[in-house]
């Protein structure tokens, strides 16, 4: 898959912000995701993680870490759709966004940012113009502007106008109001999914982006 022609914007305190944020909240984090781990293989089996080769910055792809949230299909069953996979406890897993945890490690990695653009499918790179692949500019996050604005409920015209303003005016304060919403949004489940969907219906071209 041929790499995005993006600007690559990382500036430093980004990374150090992301390494001690998480360094500091490991006591917290890291008894809630064993027990996430623990719940998804009484629930789902094994593997507990879901693993998925997603586009970073620039478009470079990295493999994004998850916590499993479907149900797999048997040997020898049909894979049905995704809304139909995914269960009472995997829309809790969704909706309170622990299946997010593992992503930690992709930005203790330097994969992601804990703020940024969410990183979407492989397959869309091909499907951006010039305005959407902004997007790219910076590092994928575990949240974003898009995400505490509207999440899933957006079109995807208004989420990538809301990646790429983030984009323009990326800063440290910004981004601690980012994760103060999240964490708002987290509470109350807003914008989990668009109707019908388990999250959003696929991107399908330029005539949808803007």
């Amino acid at each position: 898959m041929a790499e995005a022609a993006a600007k690559e914007h990382f500036p430093r305190w980004k990374r150090a912000f992301d390494v001690l944020a998480i360094f500091a909240s490991l006591p917290v984090v890291v008894p809630v995701a064993l027990l996430v781990a623990l719940l998804v293989r009484i629930n789902l089996g094994s593997p507990v993680l879901f693993a998925q080769v997603r586009p970073g910055l620039g478009g470079r792809p990295f493999r994004m870490v998850k916590f499993r949230s479907m149900l797999e299909p048997r040997p020898g069953e049909p894979r049905l759709p995704d809304v139909q996979r995914l269960t009472e406890f995997g829309r809790f897993l969704r909706s309170s966004s622990l299946d997010e945890l593992p992503e930690l490690w992709n930005v203790l990695r330097g994969e992601m940012s804990l703020v940024g653009p969410r990183p979407l499918l492989m397959d869309y790179l091909l499907l951006y113009d010039s305005h959407q692949m902004r997007r790219h500019e910076v590092p994928p996050g575990i949240t974003g502007w898009a995400q505490v604005n509207g999440r899933n409920a957006l079109s995807w015209g208004q989420k990538f106008d809301y990646d790429v303003w983030y984009v323009d005016n990326q800063s440290m304060l910004l981004d601690l109001k980012i994760l103060s919403m999240t964490v708002f949004k987290v509470v109350k489940r807003d914008g989990i999914s668009a109707a019908g969907d388990a999250t959003m219906p696929p991107f399908t071209g330029n005539s949808e982006g803007r």
